[in-house]
């Protein structure tokens, strides 16, 4: 098991802005206005984004093939009532370098992010509704 995660956010007594950071890490700034920062909830979105683009990409340069960029899209609908949890999400993948053939790496290098290693993902709800899908292969 992992060591646990240690962190701080502080308000910056300025609207509903905070900043913070885990560990050493990098100071980030989240804000419900959206104005000094992402808020929480897109600051969330962004974390499977990242998560999920991050494996893809290892994915691929394990498995050799040549990726010259990758743009991961969202689009993510919230339940109407508090606590206004995310209820469907949906993750595009735009990606230049691979050619068709390679197209089964692509799907499967989601694949393994989805259903193996992406921690974020496994981090929310499990009636999620979940949905990927690859362009520009």
């Amino acid at each position: 098991m992992s060591p646990p995660k240690e962190g701080v956010l502080r308000w910056t007594g300025e609207g509903l802005a905070f900043s913070g950071q885990i560990g050493s890490g990098p100071t980030v700034t989240i804000d419900g206005d959206s104005k000094a920062g992402p808020s929480s909830t897109d600051s969330l979105l962004l974390g499977l984004m990242g998560c999920m683009s991050i494996d893809v990409l290892l994915v691929l340069q394990k498995g050799r093939v040549t990726v010259n960029s990758l743009e991961t899209r969202v689009e993510a609908e919230r339940a109407p009532e508090p606590p206004k949890y995310f209820t469907r999400v949906r993750l595009t993948f735009v990606l230049d370098g691979p050619s068709p053939q390679e197209r089964s790496k692509v799907d499967r290098a989601i694949e393994l992010s989805r259903e193996k290693y992406c921690s974020v993902l496994h981090s929310l709800r499990p009636d999620l509704e979940f949905e990927t899908v690859v362009e520009g292969v």
